[in-house]
């Protein structure tokens, strides 16, 4: 039994080194300014995010969903880059994490991982199953999720073409102990 029917992605996450916070309407200019990078999206399905009109489309998108956060350093207190979760399934215990993105200069460290460690120990207690939805052209972003032992499944979405999908579960998931708990 799961306890999905209470999950409320609309608070401020913390971790070690980053913060998530709800994103709101007025932080369009500070993630449209790490967005607006065209190498963060060469490998994206949509690879053209990096333009004023495209992303603000996916913005729009994000703020309506009410499941989005901007991710912040918590060092500099900067904007850094953003995610969200997606598709909640009551039925099968499941929730999507996805629509991520990190400045350039957050790469290549832990802050994805970390990030994604924190959303997941948030959305654990609530679902049995977290799927990544990730470009198939996207190598960086599956060899992110594979580092976090998410494994390739066969899910499809006839909405979203060029993505596939990785799973987590309770069982498989351990953490990361060296981001430290993320705090709700």
């Amino acid at each position: 039994m799961t306890n999905t029917h209470i999950f409320k992605p609309q608070q401020k996450l913390t971790g070690k080194r980053l913060i998530l916070r709800p994103l709101a309407t007025s932080d369009f200019d500070a993630l449209f300014a790490v967005a607006s990078d065209p190498v963060l999206w060469q490998q994206h399905p949509q690879s053209d995010r990096f333009k004023r009109p495209v992303f603000e489309e996916f913005f729009q998108s994000a703020v309506a969903s009410k499941a989005a956060y901007v991710v912040i350093d918590s060092t500099s207190v900067i904007i850094i880059g953003s995610s969200r979760f997606n598709n909640p399934r009551l039925t099968e215990s499941s929730i999507e994490i996805g629509w991520t993105f990190l400045a350039r200069s957050h790469w290549g460290g832990d802050y994805n991982a970390e990030l994604k460690d924190i959303m997941l120990r948030f959305a654990l207690p609530y679902f049995n199953h977290v799927y990544f939805c990730v470009g198939e052209t996207n190598y960086r972003s599956q060899a992110a999720v594979k580092k976090l032992g998410a494994e390739l499944c066969d899910r499809k979405d006839s909405a979203r073409p060029g993505n596939v999908f990785y799973i987590l579960t309770k069982e498989t998931y351990v953490g990361l102990e060296k981001y430290g708990k993320a705090n709700t």
